[in-house]
């Protein structure tokens, strides 16, 4: 089928539907649209057999809907209305929750549904990781379900007559409000996590109004309710009434003499504004009876060590790429035979941290900074040759953070992960030794196709080419253990020995050819020629994608996306439905 995704930004769960359509043969365009006029110059356009919707922030006008099959993807259960499902189903504590495909018409979210799934909402899950783990599953099951009712031509929509209806409004920020003189720390968690990404929580605290971001419960530290007691990595600990919580990121609020800022690890967005508080060490190493917040731990089970790190929106700054690089090393330094690197849930890793690099006073200086320690952290994956190391890939993963998985021994999956192994689309030729590992995994010419192509790979897709060796199939939720289980049975494997001494041989060889280091300068230059000219493509790329703002030439992007999967389209006549 002719299919046309039409969505308010190609975020995560767009990019999947688009990757998991096309694997099963549909000719899928996709536009991102910001209002009536767009969206109806997409359809003129594509011209398509349905109209998609996976993430639309308004209403399809009446003179599409009316004329072309539009399907709307609703984060709620049938029945639930409004524009915050997932704001409201956390704010309340819901147990299980549900993605809806439903028909476009004059009432949002009101029309015949064409298919539905239901989850499990995991206990002290954030929106963000919800909506890229549980949600983006049953969206796509459902989008799968209703594509194929819809082309069988036969199977009719169920109306929403009879359901229980429940419609509700965006939560404001009012309503989401931290009272921390009265709140426990449970609401408070539940207050930040419903808000997790985007809107956040608005507080004002330090002379200031800001954006709170991620919420995690501390078991120690305690004082006045409100107050900031320490920091750990970049965070933030506050007190409540009866305990304490970290956060990880702050965005400044905007004011009548300065902007919005963007968001930031807590103690950079602070600043000068940061009390003097002391610096809590991260604990690498947690007891099982703690319960309070790392970005990075390790944990060992018999002959493998689990390198464990969760990065607000997968982005990797200077520090944390140094950081985990300290993890690492210490896990090497371990009587294990195997080395497991990636977090529990949610994104492996997504490269640099553009954020923190816009908000430094030097971009430039800091982008090399950020691609020099990353850089580091991929070298010394590339040169362990006394162990085996697996890429655990919960989420997705991009950029400089797919290489980095691609720099393991093994690459294990989960089956919802979405790829983007390219550099494109900011402007950048990229480093972390891809020039090396990606041609040594899918071969020369796939490398460059899935370069200059710059499009999302499905985890299936993945596997096919080469990407991935293992896909991990399951809720966003049970990732970790199937893990912790695969790395077992690697152990049990007789041939780990052998393994070992096999890539240590093929790491000499490959030496011997062309050396790390020649792989990594020849990158470097071409980035740092990037980084230091200021008219670079590079810089707006950056400021727009922190400020979430449209992309220069992105528009053309997409189109170059839509012609991947796309045969020869017919062309529509004067009188065809898709003209308005």
């Amino acid at each position: 089928m002719q299919i046309l995704l039409i969505a308010s930004a190609f975020n995560s769960l767009t990019q999947r539907v688009f990757a998991e359509l096309g694997d099963r043969g549909h000719a899928v365009a996709v536009a991102v649209v910001d209002g009536d006029e767009s969206l109806r110059a997409a359809v003129r356009r594509h011209c398509p057999e349905l109209v998609l919707a996976p993430m639309l922030t308004s209403a399809i006008p009446r003179d599409v809907w009316s004329r072309r099959p539009c399907l709307v993807v609703h984060p709620g259960p049938p029945g639930d209305r409004g524009p915050a499902a997932l704001d409201w189903a956390l704010h309340e504590g819901e147990r299980r929750w549900g993605v809806t495909v439903l028909q476009a018409q004059e009432e949002m979210d009101a029309g015949p549904v064409w298919a539905s799934a239901q989850f499990a909402v995991a206990p002290g899950v954030t929106k963000s990781e919800l909506y890229r783990g549980e949600v983006a599953d049953a969206a796509v099951e459902a989008v799968l379900l209703a594509v194929q009712r819809f082309a069988s031509g036969s199977w009719r929509p169920r109306p929403q007559e009879g359901l229980r209806v429940r419609t509700r409004p965006a939560l404001r920020q009012a309503q989401r409000r931290i009272d921390w003189e009265a709140q426990p720390t449970e609401s408070v968690l539940r207050a930040l996590r419903a808000a997790d990404s985007r809107p956040g929580v608005r507080d004002a605290f330090l002379g200031a109004e800001w954006f709170l971001y991620g919420g995690h419960p501390e078991d120690r530290l305690r004082g006045r309710p409100g107050e900031v007691l320490a920091t750990r990595a970049g965070a933030i600990c506050r007190a409540t009434v009866d305990g304490a919580v970290w956060i990880p990121q702050l965005r400044r609020c905007r004011t009548q003499d300065a902007p919005a800022g963007v968001k930031l690890p807590a103690t950079l967005a602070l600043g000068d504004a940061l009390p003097d508080v002391p610096e809590v060490p991260a604990p690498l190493e947690l007891p099982a009876h703690r319960c309070t917040w790392s970005d990075i731990r390790y944990t060992e089970q018999g002959e493998v060590g689990f390198v464990r790190f969760r990065f607000p929106g997968g982005a990797m700054s200077t520090d944390q790429c140094r950081r985990l690089l300290n993890a690492y090393r210490f896990a090497c330094r371990r009587p294990t035979s195997v080395v497991v690197l990636g977090g529990e849930r949610d994104f492996f890793s997504n490269g640099i941290h553009l954020n923190v690099i816009e908000a430094d006073a030097d971009p430039a200086a800091e982008s090399w900074a950020n691609i020099n320690a990353i850089d580091d952290l991929v070298e010394a994956v590339l040169t362990t040759t006394d162990r085996l190391v697996v890429a655990a890939v919960a989420g997705n993963a991009a950029a400089g953070g797919a290489m980095l998985a691609l720099a393991a021994d093994e690459v294990w999956c989960r089956a919802g992960s979405v790829f983007n192994p390219h550099y494109r689309l900011m402007g950048l030729y990229g480093s972390e030794y891809w020039t090396y590992t990606l041609p040594r995994r899918v071969g020369a010419r796939q490398a460059q196709a899935l370069m200059e192509q710059a499009a999302p790979v499905s985890a299936a897709r993945a596997r096919s080419l080469g990407l991935v060796d293992r896909i991990v199939a399951g809720p966003a939720q049970e990732f970790a253990g199937a893990v912790t289980r695969m790395a077992a049975d690697l152990i049990g494997e007789s041939d780990v020995p052998v393994r070992i001494a096999v890539k240590k041989a093929a790491r000499e060889r490959d030496e011997g050819l062309r050396p790390l280091a020649a792989y990594r300068a020849q990158e470097l230059e071409r980035m740092r020629e990037v980084f230091f000219t200021p008219d670079a493509p590079y810089h707006a790329l950056r400021s727009a994608f922190v400020r979430g703002l449209p992309a220069p030439g992105a528009q053309g992007r997409l189109e170059a996306l839509s012609r991947l999967h796309a045969p020869s389209r017919r062309i529509a006549g004067k009188d065809e439905v898709c003209q308005f």
